[in-house]
């Protein structure tokens, strides 16, 4: 089936879909979650300090520091994915109304984060609007090959973007900001429900070219932080604290999604390039699973010299 036809055959299932994201999303306003009586006036030329931050007397850790830094930054950049999506999707019948309400709701992310971080000024407020300028004036997304690959990536990203948020939010000490990344975590994980469903309906519809993109989407996934100054420094930091590293990839996101919701493993019928993709998509799940278990042993003999 060539794009066209795929985006026919799902009609049925993105209005369904459509219908019940609708029915069970909630509305719900980033002023209300932002702690505005904490906020402060700025002068201009001031160089900020950890001693600027006021987080109900908790201190940030410099890995929770770069985990919201690139959160943030990651969400700043949803022009690019809209263009993205649309030119996936189209922006004709449910289709284009589930891309732009998508967009809608992504929208309130960086609103409601960066109302949290200006008023606690929780990081360097001056060095966030350089590297939103940066990467925003840069355009780059992670761009699918094909609608295919838009599916997987789209599923498997949404969900890595909830976990992120939700471990920072977890690490954080202040309650406002971990209420201010529960909310955002909500509305990702009913993205990550709408677009696995509908991946699991293309494997349905056409396994053999779904198959494809699946093993090449696990391959090559990457989180969206294309562009972001200094990401392979923040993403080591990041993972340090486990808040995003290779265990939670595969633990939380590929072996939920991969093996227990789309049953890559069991798709049978298939034939020729998606038999073939299935057999290496299998040995890479195995590779992942040795990996994260060298990196569970690994944490867990630092923590216990840690704590000697």
């Amino acid at each position: 089936m060539n794009d066209a036809e795929i985006l026919c055959e799902l009609t049925p299932v993105i209005e369904r879909l459509l219908e019940r994201h609708l029915e069970t999303s909630k509305e719900w306003f980033p002023h209300e979650h932002v702690p505005h009586g904490r906020g402060r006036d700025f002068e201009a030329g001031h160089q900020w300090s950890e001693g600027d931050a006021d987080l109900a007397g908790h201190a940030l850790t410099p890995e929770v520091r770069s985990a919201l830094y690139v959160n943030l930054l990651t969400e700043d950049n949803l022009p690019y994915y809209f263009r993205t999506v649309e030119s996936l999707f189209g922006a004709d019948g449910a289709w284009g109304t589930w891309v732009r309400r998508w967009t809608a709701e992504e929208g309130r992310h960086s609103m409601v984060i960066y109302g949290y971080l200006a008023a606690t000024q929780a990081i360097d407020l001056v060095e966030l609007e350089r590297g939103r300028m940066a990467q925003v004036s840069l355009g780059e997304t992670p761009n699918p090959e094909s609608l295919a690959d838009g599916f997987i990536y789209l599923a498997l990203q949404e969900l890595a973007t909830r976990i992120s948020h939700r471990n920072t939010g977890l690490q954080i000490g202040d309650p406002v900001g971990y209420d201010v990344m529960k909310r955002v975590c909500a509305d990702e994980n009913l993205h990550q429900l709408f677009y696995r469903d509908l991946a699991a309906a293309a494997i349905q519809a056409d396994p053999n070219r779904m198959m494809v993109s699946m093993e090449r989407q696990v391959k090559s996934f990457a989180m969206p932080g294309t562009g972001i100054p200094n990401f392979d420094f923040h993403s080591k930091r990041i993972a340090k604290a486990g808040i995003y590293d290779l265990q939670i990839h595969h633990e939380q996101i590929l072996a939920p999604v991969v093996l227990r919701q789309w049953e890559a493993d069991k798709i049978s019928g298939l034939s020729g390039d998606g038999a073939a993709a299935q057999e290496r998509l299998m040995k890479r799940m195995a590779t992942s699973e040795r990996v994260a278990k060298r990196y569970a042993e690994k944490r867990a003999a630092a923590n216990e010299l840690q704590h000697a």
